[in-house]
């Protein structure tokens, strides 16, 4: 895995073989940057099945202002420090090591928003329809957020509240889909 625009571009990402993760192929992850590329630059990032730290690293190296990184897996913990130390993006970055849904209500009871979420998790979870309604649900987004969901084998709605999906794409039997936050939580 290599980091693929912005400052760190043809850098190598460690973890490509961490135990229980399934990094994103290059070809899929520059699809989805080109159509988010303008909306990186001093957001705030949310990577809540972080494996490597693939997507919230090349954020990073696109002048995102920070990047929150979680993951359950002690190995992919431990890979994502030793990414965010070799690239010198410590100060950019908070790693949490929590089950999701618990990362979920930290960020929640801690009121931090986000610009870009990225959810991709393991497969056979068949989470993300609970996870985007409480995304949306929980004034964890900002106006205009953009949702990234990779998954395979899940039915998604078009519409989770304020979130509208605005892309969709197959990859194999990878599929994408993006949504945007059509208002502020808040108002």
């Amino acid at each position: 895995m290599k980091v693929i625009s912005g400052t760190l571009k043809g850098r190598i990402i460690k973890g490509y073989n961490i135990n229980g993760t399934r990094p994103t192929m290059d070809r899929v992850k520059e699809s989805i940057f080109g159509t988010i590329q303008n909306h990186i630059k001093d957001s705030t990032i949310l990577d809540l099945f972080a494996g490597s730290g693939n997507y919230g690293i090349e954020t990073l190296s696109n002048y995102a202002k920070l990047a929150y990184f979680n993951d359950y897996n002690k190995e992919a913990i431990k890979v994502i420090k030793t990414n965010l130390q070799e690239f010198k993006l410590e100060d950019k970055s908070i790693v949490l090591n929590l089950d999701y849904k618990k990362c979920l209500n930290y960020l929640k009871d801690k009121k931090i928003k986000f610009d870009l979420v990225f959810l991709d998790p393991p497969y056979d979870l068949h989470v993300l329809d609970s996870i985007l309604d409480y995304l949306s649900n929980n004034n964890l987004l900002n106006k205009n957020a953009l949702v990234i969901v990779e998954y395979r084998k899940e039915e998604l709605k078009d519409n989770y509240n304020s979130l509208k999906l605005i892309k969709n794409k197959k990859y194999g039997e990878k599929l994408v889909n993006i949504y945007r936050s059509d208002k502020d939580e808040d108002e």
